[in-house]
């Protein structure tokens, strides 16, 4: 017996499809991963952030956001310290190196998302985000 897709679930094998594809496509030509651009990019819009906040922001394993927030602080882009009022809570922020760096990374990120949206109309786009939230927020309540 021959087992066929519906159309709904065509989509979903693209969407997994793309995920597969665009994550070490976009770490390529930005040279940093989607997960460390997400937090530099939160990070670059406040001063100083909780860890925790950061977290929730990022959605994103509290473990993982500890790895990547350790790197970041390897590498010179971000400070962390410990809240003198509380030990357990960490304060996370980009130094300028970080600041500098995020400004790159955004530049290569729009070539990146330009080259995958390349032929869509504005009209187009505009469709496909609003689809695009729409499904997020019906997942969300799922």
């Amino acid at each position: 017996m021959a087992c066929s897709f519906s159309k709904q679930e065509q989509i979903l094998q693209l969407f997994k499809g793309l995920t597969n594809q665009i994550s070490p496509k976009f770490e390529r030509c930005t040279g940093i991963s989607a997960s460390r651009y997400e937090l530099l990019y939160q990070l670059y819009n406040t001063d100083e952030i909780n860890q925790s906040t950061l977290q929730k922001a990022v959605n994103i394993d509290s473990a993982a956001v500890t790895r990547h927030l350790k790197q970041l602080e390897a590498d010179g882009m971000v400070t962390r310290k410990r809240s003198p009022a509380d030990n357990r809570v960490i304060f996370v922020s980009l130094t300028t190196e970080g600041r500098e760096k995020i400004i790159g990374y955004r530049q290569e990120n729009m070539g990146f998302v330009n080259q995958m949206l390349h032929d869509f109309t504005s009209e187009e786009i505009e469709h496909l985000s609003d689809m695009l939230s729409r499904m997020q927020n019906n997942i969300s309540e799922y």
